[in-house]
């Protein structure tokens, strides 16, 4: 099965020598499911136009600086896009802005959260079970970076993932053939450091210095992206 990643935005410049593009992160997570994959990639963030939804086996919305209330030329687009996608029921996955874009796209409220940041490893209760997440325990502990949350999902998701910090943490659609999550499983642990590192000065340093503490528990990652996997391989 053929994914084709929307890119909307890439790793931190002050990062990329040593992380290297942020694709990259997303094949080493599919592929590490051995479920074999291919990938293309669509970097729609730096002006390559979107392709047909109709003609793709599978979609990743990837992460981004940008919000969804940005005025960027490409951000109307792949709302088009992704409601496209959603009424052919091509399969599509989001993560983190991918996962906020999409509610926004299909009638929900995303919003930079009063809550402020979200760094490190967090952990989600797991609130139901579709069939491709059927052994899934009941929480699961994945990276996160984020300041923007879902704040209403659209009436057509039902929401998976929860916690305090982040009610909406995973959504599934009622279309079959969507799902999206605000942590991000393809971060591996030393990028979670070096990500809630560069958040200084930005974020409240008891902030970073938890979320550097919370890299020390184990992580669900693994299980989620053979969650992923699943998904896209079931439809």
């Amino acid at each position: 099965m053929k994914l084709t990643i929307i890119q909307t935005g890439e790793v931190p410049a002050p990062l990329r020598d040593r992380f290297g593009p942020y694709r990259k992160m997303f094949e080493t997570m599919f592929d590490g499911t051995g479920l074999g994959f291919s990938y293309d990639l669509v970097a729609v963030s730096d002006g390559e136009p979107f392709p047909d939804p109709g003609a793709l086996e599978g979609i990743v919305i990837t992460g981004s600086a940008a919000g969804v209330y940005d005025d960027l030329p490409w951000m109307n687009p792949l709302r088009a896009f992704i409601r496209d996608a959603y009424g052919r029921q091509t399969p599509m996955l989001g993560v983190c802005f991918g996962h906020q874009i999409m509610a926004d796209a299909l009638g929900g409220d995303v919003r930079k959260s009063e809550k402020g940041w979200g760094l490190g490893r967090h952990s989600y209760g797991v609130s139901k079970r579709p069939d491709f997440m059927g052994d899934a325990p009941s929480m699961l502990a994945v990276a996160c970076s984020h300041q923007d949350q879902v704040i209403v999902p659209p009436a057509e998701a039902e929401v998976i993932l929860r916690s305090d910090f982040t009610p909406n943490a995973g959504l599934v659609y009622r279309n079959g053939a969507a799902l999206s999550f605000q942590p991000h499983p393809e971060f591996a642990d030393d990028y979670t450091i070096a990500l809630a590192e560069l958040r200084r000065g930005k974020a409240p340093d008891t902030v970073v210095e938890t979320a550097l503490a919370s890299v020390a528990k184990p992580s669900n990652s693994g299980d989620v992206a053979g969650y992923i996997g699943q998904f896209f391989r079931g439809r």
